[in-house]
């Protein structure tokens, strides 16, 4: 069996255990970036990069599309777009509430569950990316603080103890 045909039988799994589809996927990716777009925290980052949110849209379709159905449609590297990036733990913390909200408010509750595992996956990883860009090494159960950062004027480490 040849790579395209295996990754076909497995997102045709993925839908009829989820529910999930390409469709829906990109009702939640266009319900969740207006909500981005409308929130205090979050717009400002996305706003300075951003001029037209389509071709950004297409692109986080293709991306959820290869996180949720596997299907290999996004072929970009986020960790490097994110990096040097003004954000830290407490711009994860509300990017996973908006899209938390999202998911529970469109998807089946399989479906929600599904995409807001790999969501939590996701904003884990690009944390520990960001927080090394700054030269920042985390420990198990520690958060990226911009604001504690010595470039920042903070204290020394850069990190927060989650359960502080």
């Amino acid at each position: 069996m040849n790579q395209a045909r295996r990754r076909a039988l497995i997102t045709a799994e993925i839908t009829e255990r989820t529910g999930i589809d390409e469709a829906m996927i990109e009702c939640l990716v266009r319900a969740f970036y207006a909500r981005v777009r409308a929130d205090a925290m979050l717009s400002p980052v996305f706003d300075a990069r951003i001029g037209d949110w389509e071709p950004h849209l297409e692109r986080m379709c293709a991306f959820w599309s290869s996180v949720a159905l596997m299907t290999g449609r996004y072929h970009g590297q986020p960790m490097q777009k994110h990096q040097p990036l003004p954000v830290d733990a407490r711009h994860f913390d509300r990017w996973l509430e908006l899209f938390e909200e999202t998911a529970h408010s469109i998807c089946s509750p399989v479906a929600a569950d599904h995409f807001i595992e790999r969501a939590h996956r996701i904003a884990e990883s690009l944390e520990l990316g960001i927080a090394g860009h700054h030269r920042v090494l985390l420990h198990k159960g520690e958060r990226f603080i911009a604001d504690h950062h010595p470039a920042a004027g903070g204290g020394p480490s850069g990190m927060e103890d989650i359960d502080a």
